[in-house]
């Protein structure tokens, strides 16, 4: 059995963005990176099925990104992955889904993968839309928004949640590409033993073109943080209170209980 995870680095949302020169995503300069949280339920998954069938099937991580995400691969390597595979692309951030999609489908398709784990989504953009696109050009089934996951040989079981608190259970075969939910499983902390064996290990590099690019179906117009709206005002007292001083902010900021002009 071969297994593919997809892992993205992010920004960490603790960081100060603002919008690029551009206008088209957020300058870089001065932020920190980490894995994007859905996925490390995706790596972590994709290691126990691994241990879960004694250690047979091979776990390739891969990821797309500027020469930094080596890191995030590395990482995903010491959890437990056992080859890295990094698509060299310095411009990443401006690829829409359906070119991520291209290039990892590019490099999944001649392979045959058995399963592909990917996070739901990612905490920068946010789209949901990678993973499905992939399954698509592959021609495999999908399950999105999984919260438990099991494998008997070639069939699994997967509950999804779904709107409002409910959770949908789904049997389907493989090959397959799952996206995985927060709280899908506990990630685990990489151990010492682990980082080190994940320094030696050779990744494997590949060109955008190699890896399959097609050009982008949808293009970024613009990017700006949220403009600030006013703080609200907190009323307090008994009814007839609140209603006198309803009565004064709309006599003071509006004109809804003026007449002729005139208080």
């Amino acid at each position: 059995m071969k297994i593919l995870v997809c892992v993205k680095q992010v920004p960490d949302l603790e960081s100060r963005f603002v919008p690029n020169a551009a206008g088209t995503w957020f300058e870089e300069a001065g932020l920190a990176f980490r894995m994007n949280d859905y996925d490390e339920f995706a790596v972590e998954e994709a290691v126990r099925i691994k241990e879960q069938l004694g250690g047979a099937p091979e776990v390739t991580v891969l990821s797309i990104g500027p020469g930094r995400v080596v890191e995030t691969v590395r990482k995903a390597m010491a959890m437990g992955c056992d080859h890295g595979v990094h698509v060299m692309d310095q411009d990443a951030a401006d690829r829409d889904p359906w070119q991520i999609a291209a290039m990892i489908a590019g490099f999944a398709g001649p392979r045959r993968f058995d399963l592909i784990f990917t996070g739901m989504q990612s905490i920068d953009r946010g789209s949901g839309q990678v993973g499905l696109l992939t399954a698509e050009r592959l021609g495999i089934a999908c399950v999105t928004t999984v919260v438990g996951f099991s494998l008997e040989g070639r069939r699994a079981t997967a509950e999804r949640e779904l709107e409002g608190g409910a959770r949908g259970v789904v049997g389907f075969g493989l090959p397959a590409l799952v996206t995985c939910q927060l709280g899908l499983n506990t990630p685990r902390y990489p151990t010492l033993p682990g980082i080190m064996k994940s320094k030696k290990r050779e990744i494997e590099c590949l060109s955008p073109d190699e890896a399959g690019l097609e050009a982008p179906l949808t293009m970024v117009s613009g990017f700006a943080p949220q403009v600030r709206m006013g703080s609200g005002t907190v009323l307090e007292g008994d009814a007839v209170e609140l209603a006198a001083q309803v009565v004064a902010l709309l006599n003071e900021k509006t004109a809804v209980l003026r007449r002729g002009g005139a208080q």
